[in-house]
């Protein structure tokens, strides 16, 4: 072998060294090994896969997917103690539904929503309802907001795309 040759093959090898070398990084944090997929966006075939696509939404600030979670027919509703002489629900739908979570994305810096245990849950081929536990953090520089309490929520399945969406959400949030 001429010499030529000999330092062609160094090179050769110093590159793939160098290109396996590359491929591993020892301070980088090892893959987690688990069952929860909190942070997955899912195709919502199962009311549960919407209340996961519902949580990655508020994490993440994403009005798009949030959007594609309520049914056209949705209504949001809860208690506001301070209307009329003992408090009344008030309710509202998807168009104002959509504006007010919006603003809601906008205005904080960090949003956490933790759901905590299903209170009940009754499922049927084509509709649904739930009841779960909740914990909201709203956080915005110096200012926390913890929500605690429960949702009921409604869930139907379309019959032209199959994805399951909110029909019904009542809030019942300990403000």
């Amino acid at each position: 072998m001429k010499r030529a040759e000999k330092k062609i093959i160094i090179i050769i090898i110093i590159i793939i060294s160098f290109a396996i070398i590359q491929c591993f990084n020892p301070f980088a944090p090892k893959l987690e090994d688990s069952d929860k997929n909190d942070f997955i966006i899912t195709g919502q075939t199962t009311p549960d896969e919407v209340l996961q696509n519902f949580k990655y939404a508020y994490v993440f600030k994403d009005s798009v997917l949030y959007a594609d979670l309520l049914d056209s027919s949705f209504v949001f509703t809860y208690f506001d103690p301070n209307q009329e002489a003992s408090g009344r629900f008030v309710s509202w739908g998807r168009d104002v539904d959509l504006k007010t979570t919006g603003r809601l994305f906008h205005n904080f810096d960090v949003i956490d929503l933790i759901w905590n245990s299903t209170i009940y849950a009754f499922h049927e081929e084509d509709q649904a309802e739930y009841s779960k536990s909740f914990h909201l953090s709203l956080i915005k520089e110096n200012e926390t907001i913890n929500i605690t309490g429960n949702a009921i929520f409604l869930f139907k399945k379309n019959e032209y795309d199959n994805k399951w969406r909110i029909t019904q959400w009542l809030d019942e949030s300990d403000l």
